[in-house]
């Protein structure tokens, strides 16, 4: 899921940029598409940061906010504790959160 997600974004961010669409004036109009697709692509890649450094934090991201998974079930998947999860979902969310407003 998070690989289509990503897909979209770049596919809507070269589409802002150019692509094969007519310009056109769009003074004083909001999109916020435009903005989701920034963000999907910087947690994107504040995610592959992260799973440098820490691999089960990053997975736990994926599966909690890709895949919508609960606590449980990602302990499950993952064979830990739901108390290991969510120390890992405030750790991970934590440090995205630094990440992406650096």
């Amino acid at each position: 899921m998070r690989h289509i997600l990503v897909d979209a974004a770049r596919r809507r961010a070269a589409r802002k940029h150019g692509g094969a669409l007519r310009r056109i004036s769009l003074s004083g109009v909001d999109i916020p598409a435009a903005d989701a697709a920034c963000e999907v692509l910087d947690l994107h890649r504040a995610l592959e940061k992260l799973a440098a450094q820490d691999a089960r934090l990053a997975r736990v991201v994926e599966l909690r906010t890709f895949a919508g998974m609960t606590v449980q079930e990602t302990a499950l998947l993952l064979g830990v504790s739901k108390r290991t999860v969510d120390g890992d979902w405030k750790s991970a969310r934590l440090w995205l959160a630094r990440e992406m407003k650096a």
